[in-house]
């Protein structure tokens, strides 16, 4: 029993720990995810500020209206919030991750978020053993275990304990003056559970009880751990799905923002269609940054639904 204990201690401290690295593992992608979007942002903050250029040109020039100026001027300004909101992000991202491992605000050296490698062949099942190595399972497993104990030594009161010796001896090995005084004795031991029988029928109930209630506690514990895998499995294969159709879409996006500025010079289509386009690039380049993250979050997250490390 006390076994038991002193490993649900180890379990805990192991919860701690996996909590942590996946902490800094989230942390540290999301770092890498803003770094995305704000090179994203920056080139597309570039690229309106040339669009207000030309809209004012083209309104001077009388091809263009003060209506279609407002607009471009108005999502340029909106870009550039957006800009500088990321790099506040992305500074108190750096500050978390430089408080969790305890060291001051400063700039972290880090890569990008195309550079990452991912493990490509993910297993579609997970075998049940695996999950034992989840520190919650293992504590549940144990404090079964610290139950079946209890009930053992509840159960274990009905019954008088009584050692065999050479002739009448007392407990230190003695010769016993008097044996009828000891027979009393070793009489009142064998009639002593007797007297406290229902105390004992009541401590062997409680002991009975709370062993179904931690074996039902391994149970729902055990089905919420085979969820979180199964969830954590599935959302880094939604985002593997995904990314494909992203890169098409993006793809159709550049086509669509280059036909159209090719229609506008010919003057069968207007300058702020091909701002349209553009924006809708913007918006499917961050998406595709935000899938990419969900896709390593995924594998953060089974990391930390198969109890983490384990130092065998």
């Amino acid at each position: 029993r006390a076994k038991a204990l002193y490993i649900q201690s180890q379990e805990y401290e192991l919860a701690v720990k996996t909590q942590l690295i996946a902490n800094l593992a989230n942390t540290y992608y999301t770092l890498l995810m803003l770094d995305a979007q704000l090179t994203i942002s920056e080139e597309t903050e570039v690229k309106w500020k040339e669009s207000v250029r030309v809209m004012q040109a083209l309104k001077n020039a009388g091809q263009g209206n003060e209506a279609g100026l407002a607009q471009t001027e108005a999502t340029y300004y909106s870009i550039c919030t957006t800009v500088l909101d990321l790099k506040e992000q992305i500074r108190q991202t750096e500050n978390s991750l430089c408080l969790m491992l305890g060291e001051t605000p400063q700039f972290i050296r880090r890569g990008t978020l195309d550079g990452q490698i991912l493990p490509q062949d993910l297993s579609v099942g997970i075998p049940l053993q695996l999950l034992a190595n989840r520190p919650d399972v293992r504590s549940s497993e144990l404090a079964l275990a610290q139950a079946f104990y209890t009930t053992n030594e509840a159960r274990s009161a009905f019954y008088p304990s009584l050692s065999g010796s050479a002739g009448w001896t007392n407990g230190v090995g003695e010769v016993v003056m008097n044996p009828g005084k000891l027979l009393l004795s070793a009489v009142g031991s064998l009639t002593q559970p007797l007297f406290n029988k229902g105390q004992n029928i009541a401590r062997l109930r409680i002991a009975k009880a709370q062993q179904e209630e931690a074996k039902l506690s391994f149970t729902q514990i055990l089905l919420n751990a085979g969820a979180e895998v199964n969830n954590a499995l599935k959302q880094n294969q939604t985002a593997r799905d995904k990314s494909g159709l992203y890169q098409r879409q993006i793809s159709s996006l550049q086509t669509a923002v280059a036909s159209t500025q090719l229609l506008m010079q010919h003057g069968n289509s207007t300058y702020l269609e091909v701002l349209t386009a553009q924006q809708t690039l913007l918006t499917a380049q961050l998406t595709q940054v935000s899938n990419r993250f969900q896709e390593i979050q995924g594998i953060i997250n089974l990391y930390q639904a198969l109890g983490g490390g384990r130092e065998e």
